[in-house]
């Protein structure tokens, strides 16, 4: 554990991909700043991260938030961000074997959330939702048809073949759990019809699901005013005429 406080860089009003750092940093109780989200007086908002995107951190230029500052080390990429961090709050598995199963799980993670994304933004991610709901339509067909269940089934078999199934990777809950427990609530989030059809194939992730949502810390952190709400500026949005219809068979 570092002296000083992490200092967290995301954008400021949405989960995002600066959620899955938040549950690390939250499971551990390590201390930490979510930089952006104080007032632009007080170094915070969006002019932080800019900064960040600048290189004025040090260390080597991130493309894209979230970004990690601990001590004199900066750092960017979740999955990157992760399998650093996660041994040393004690949240990622002890052997080699274990830590790069554990990355290569997490690196899958951040194909879905890609492919979420997609979702609503298939042609580009500068454009408006608006601009291309036609595209969208279809796009989100696919995955909620397709590639959603194709993911989730891969994570219920390898959460099925390790020890008694009840983490992913190792013999104790991982920052791997606690971002499928992420990715898993924005899914039910977006597509609430899609996600409660598949719900029967998946029994192992929702217990793992509501295994890492009692864990005492995590527990207080959704109840409190810092865990920011899925809305329609983050990756999981919910457009009804994204998922499918209610009463889909």
């Amino acid at each position: 554990m570092q002296d000083e406080p992490y200092e967290l860089y995301y954008w400021p009003g949405l989960p995002g991909r600066g959620e899955y750092i938040r549950m690390i940093l939250e499971d551990a109780g390590a201390p930490y700043v979510d930089v952006a989200r104080r007032p632009e007086a007080e170094g915070g908002g969006t002019p932080a991260i800019m900064r960040a995107l600048r290189g004025e951190l040090g260390g080597l230029v991130p493309l894209a938030p979230p970004i990690l500052r601990a001590g004199g080390l900066v750092l960017a990429q979740v999955a990157n961000i992760c399998q650093w961090l996660a041994p040393r709050l004690g949240l990622a598995p002890g052997d080699e074997a274990g830590r790069v199963a554990a990355n290569q799980l997490q690196l899958t993670i951040a194909d879905l959330v890609g492919e979420v994304h997609d979702t609503h933004h298939p042609i580009s991610s500068g454009g408006y939702y608006e601009e291309q709901k036609v595209a969208a339509r279809e796009r989100a067909g696919f995955f909620v048809a397709q590639r959603m269940p194709r993911f989730l089934g891969y994570f219920e078999r390898v959460l099925g073949r390790n020890g008694d199934g009840t983490q992913l990777v190792g013999s104790a809950i991982s920052y791997v759990d606690l971002s499928l427990f992420h990715t898993l609530e924005g899914l039910a989030y977006a597509f609430p019809n899609a996600f409660a059809r598949g719900e029967p194939a998946i029994p192992g992730l929702l217990a793992l699901r509501e295994r890492v949502r009692q864990r005492p810390r995590i527990a207080a952190y959704l109840a409190s005013e810092r865990r920011l709400a899925f809305n329609e500026r983050g990756i999981f949005r919910r457009y009804p005429e994204l998922d499918l219809p209610a009463d889909a068979p």
